[in-house]
């Protein structure tokens, strides 16, 4: 890979462009994969949590997600999607589940994900990675900044 400086310059490059050319770019590539099984990002992340044996009310899932990329309140809109779609459905206790459809569209979407997920990562030891993740959560914390996932 040709990299955009050479060691002696990138060392000075901006972590605010870098970080942010690395989250548009992969943010781009994990919806346009999630786009052809008609899915948005919220979407998975919400069949992902429907994937409960004991289920979860639409107030746990909104609290779990609320913080992923900013979409706090477009979370209703997209769990209401999926309701609408039939692949997601509430039961009489309120318990968000996924139906059949549901089951087979999360399964060829985290499948998808694993081959991105690969594609993402070719060339990166899981070393290099680990580095990457400590050194951005180092930087959020530095700069009294707050991010968490699950």
């Amino acid at each position: 890979m040709n990299y955009s400086h050479p060691d002696a310059e990138l060392v000075n490059q901006p972590i605010g462009y870098w970080s942010w050319a690395a989250h548009k770019a992969v943010v781009t590539h994990i919806r346009a994969g999630l786009a052809e099984f008609g899915v948005s990002q919220p979407q998975w992340w919400i069949l992902n949590q429907a994937n409960d044996e004991h289920g979860k009310t639409r107030a746990e899932v909104t609290a779990t997600l609320r913080g992923y990329l900013d979409v706090q309140e477009a979370l209703q809109d997209e769990i209401d999607a999926l309701v609408e779609r039939g692949l997601t459905v509430f039961d009489d206790a309120g318990l968000l589940r996924l139906t059949a459809e549901g089951e087979a569209v999360r399964l060829r979407c985290a499948e998808q994900q694993k081959e991105m997920w690969a594609q993402r990562h070719d060339g990166i030891t899981d070393e290099e990675y680990l580095v990457t993740l400590k050194v951005l959560q180092r930087m959020i914390h530095n700069t009294g900044g707050q991010a968490w996932h699950h």
